[in-house]
């Protein structure tokens, strides 16, 4: 008798741990869609178009740009031509949310180390602190892959002018802002490869990071 109940409890743990990894299973994240919206102005209003639609080449573009990455080189919009990639705004020495950010970015950069067709793009909001060799310690403390992932410096007024009106990464974006102002936001912009703003995530949230991942999947499959 005790060897019977030794048999239906060795079983039933068996059961348990197989039910188990199929509830794992079921957790990992994939895309809310099949095809990801456009969004065209600061209150991310989703627009679900057709890829072949005329009405995507009258969207709102990340505009161009020139800046310098944690190398020294030269960073523009060329850099992420036909490139699918993840911007935020971030600056060395603050304490609070930024740590966390690169901590999530660099999520993103483990999950496409390998894929050339996506980059990250990290902009210093204190650019008259963050020189190049600043930007290139912190990028070696962090583990950031040079020309995967850059983090650039440049005019603080450029970068700022990114964020807000590029980006549009402030959720106050509509309240008058001056040259002090300063600008600071936890969120990641996805941009596909012509430059068009696909999703916003909160780069503090972990679930949203997943989320973002599987999102540039999603992206990927347009081709």
């Amino acid at each position: 008798m005790k060897r019977f109940k030794d048999k239906l409890v060795l079983l039933l743990t068996l059961i348990f741990v197989a039910l188990g990894c199929r509830t794992e299973t079921k957790k990992e994240v994939v895309s809310r869609v099949d095809t990801l919206p456009y969004y065209d102005g600061p209150s991310f209003t989703p627009q679900w178009l057709p890829r072949n639609s005329d009405s995507i080449f009258g969207l709102h573009q990340v505009a161009p740009f020139q800046l310098v990455n944690q190398l020294g080189d030269t960073v523009t919009q060329k850099t992420f031509e036909n490139k699918i990639y993840v911007a935020d705004f971030f600056f060395t020495s603050c304490p609070g949310i930024c740590p966390k950010m690169t901590e999530n970015m660099a999520l993103v950069q483990e999950a496409f180390k390998e894929d050339k067709s996506v980059l990250l793009l990290s902009h210093s909001v204190t650019p008259e602190y963050d020189s190049v060799p600043v930007l290139r310690t912190y990028a070696d403390i962090k583990g950031v892959i040079p020309n995967k992932w850059h983090l650039v410096t440049g005019e603080r007024k450029i970068i700022y002018d990114l964020g807000r009106y590029a980006y549009f990464v402030e959720e106050d974006l509509g309240v008058p802002k001056g040259d002090d102002d300063f600008l600071h936001t936890e969120n990641f912009i996805l941009v596909d490869k012509n430059r068009h703003i696909r999703g916003i995530y909160n780069g503090l949230n972990k679930t949203a990071i997943a989320q973002l991942i599987a999102d540039i999947e999603t992206l990927k499959k347009e081709g």
